[in-house]
């Protein structure tokens, strides 16, 4: 059930396999034993990777929950067994590192050397899962996040560019992109499920009119920029992410004002009890 979990984040075996540390094929495998012992496919499989079917959709779901308070049972009980106490389950959000971030990283580190910090990458949703479930203590996150019973601190704040290919007639010049000229342009996002108030923060601000349409969805930053630059389509990207990714064939124009941006919040429960928690939030202030 967590490879298959694993798989339903990654939508693509290969990344997946490599996440889980697992050869393709083994992961293959796997994923077709448990439709067969379930009695349904999960998957559907295609030349650039998979997506998932209904069933497949809500056994995601429910296994990410299921793994979620298996994972915080099994940190709960390390942690009683060895007494070990200032521990932090953190976890960055893909989109965001460097920066602000690493920074309030750092700085808790240094303040707080005995404390183990436990840290792992996802997006805002499974980030935001996590928190929810117990299973991380604090997560970065790309509000808004809609879920009372999360706090969240804005820790950066992040111009969104527009990524063309290399040869498109707007990536010449140095002069800004109007609202305008992107209505209708095809363009390509991840998921929406990844983040749902991100995505729709960035549409509201780059489309405000209207004309956005959506013709690619790629799993990540990175292949999401490699999409742009085999020329189809544009994309609307926090200027760090993609300054730091570099991608060959990538030009990177801003747009007029207002300035579309995006946010990076520390998000943690409102409940927690965990003095590591606290300790990092008192950093911002």
């Amino acid at each position: 059930m967590r490879y298959f979990a694993v798989l339903a984040e990654e939508l693509h075996f290969t990344r997946a396999a490599a996440r889980l540390h697992i050869a393709q094929p083994a992961l293959s495998q796997q994923i077709r034993a448990l439709e067969r012992q379930l009695g349904v496919p999960l998957v559907h499989r295609t030349s650039r990777g998979c997506t998932l079917t209904e069933v497949g959709q809500r056994v995601a779901a429910e296994a990410a929950r299921l793994l979620a308070d298996v994972d915080a049972g099994a940190a709960r009980i390390r942690d009683l067994v060895q007494g070990r106490g200032g521990r932090l389950r953190l976890a960055y959000t893909r989109s965001a590192r460097g920066g602000p971030v690493d920074a309030l990283v750092a700085r808790f580190r240094t303040a707080h050397p005995d404390a183990e910090v436990a840290a792992e990458t996802a997006w805002t949703a499974p980030n935001v899962a996590g928190l929810l479930a117990g299973r991380l203590d604090a997560a970065f996150v790309r509000p808004p996040v809609d879920e009372p019973a999360l706090a969240c601190r804005t820790v950066d704040t992040e111009e969104l560019l527009l990524a063309l290919p290399a040869g498109h007639p707007l990536a010449t010049g140095r002069r800004r992109i109007t609202r305008a000229e992107v209505v209708d342009l095809p363009a390509v996002m991840w998921s929406r499920a990844n983040g749902p108030g991100m995505f729709d923060r960035t549409i509201a601000q780059v489309w405000p009119h209207g004309g956005f349409r959506l013709v690619r969805q790629e799993p990540d930053d990175e292949q999401l920029l490699r999409a742009v630059a085999q020329g189809d389509v544009v994309a609307a990207v926090p200027a760090g992410r993609a300054r730091a990714l570099k991608v060959p064939g990538v030009r990177l124009r801003r747009f007029t004002a207002p300035t579309p941006t995006v946010d990076v919040a520390l998000a943690w429960h409102r409940d927690t009890t965990n003095p590591a928690v606290h300790a990092l939030v008192a950093l911002l202030d």
